[in-house]
C-alpha cells in the first residue's frame, strides 16, 4: 500500500482525528470526528475546540493548553491514553479516550498546535459504571 492510500485509509477511519493550532482553533476534522461529534468539517474547522469541551471543563482545559503552548512541555507524553467527557453537536455528553500528538513548525521545530486521535468509549464507560453500582449494592 502506498503512502497516499495508507493516509486516506487512516483519515477516513472510525476514529476522530482533529488538529488545532496554537490558539486551539480547529484546523483539521476528519470523517470520524464528524461521526463521533456530529459537526461537519465545514462547521468545525476555524472554530475553537470549545465545540467539544464541556463548559464546566473549559477553564481547566485552557489553563493547561496555555501552559503547554508557553513551555512546550506536557505532562502527557506521546502515547498516553487520556479519558475525558466531551460534547456532541446535539449537546449530549459522551466519554472519549484519546492520544495527543504535538505539532511542530517545520522550520524551527517550535510547538504550533496539537493533533489528537479520539475514540467514543461511552458504551464501555456506562457499562463499567453500571457494574460498579451493581457490585456496590451487592456488598
Amino acid at each position: 500500500m502506498d503512502e497516499r492510500s495508507l493516509a486516506a485509509t487512516i483519515l477516513s477511519g472510525p476514529d476522530a482525528i482533529i488538529a488545532a493550532d496554537s490558539d486551539g482553533v480547529v484546523t483539521f476534522w476528519n470523517a470520524g470526528a464528524q461521526r463521533i461529534f456530529g459537526f461537519t468539517a465545514e462547521q468545525a474547522v476555524g472554530e475553537s475546540l470549545d465545540l467539544i469541551i464541556p463548559e464546566r471543563l473549559r477553564a481547566r482545559h485552557w489553563a493547561g493548553w496555555k501552559q503547554v503552548m508557553a513551555t512546550g512541555q506536557s505532562r502527557y507524553s506521546a502515547g498516553d491514553l487520556l479519558a475525558v467527557p466531551a460534547v456532541r453537536h446535539d449537546g449530549t455528553t459522551i466519554s472519549v479516550e484519546f492520544t495527543i500528538h504535538p505539532l511542530r513548525d517545520e522550520g524551527r521545530g517550535e510547538l504550533c498546535g496539537f493533533a489528537a486521535t479520539l475514540r467514543d468509549v461511552t458504551a464501555r464507560f456506562e457499562e463499567t459504571r453500571r457494574l460498579r453500582k451493581q457490585l456496590a449494592t451487592q456488598s
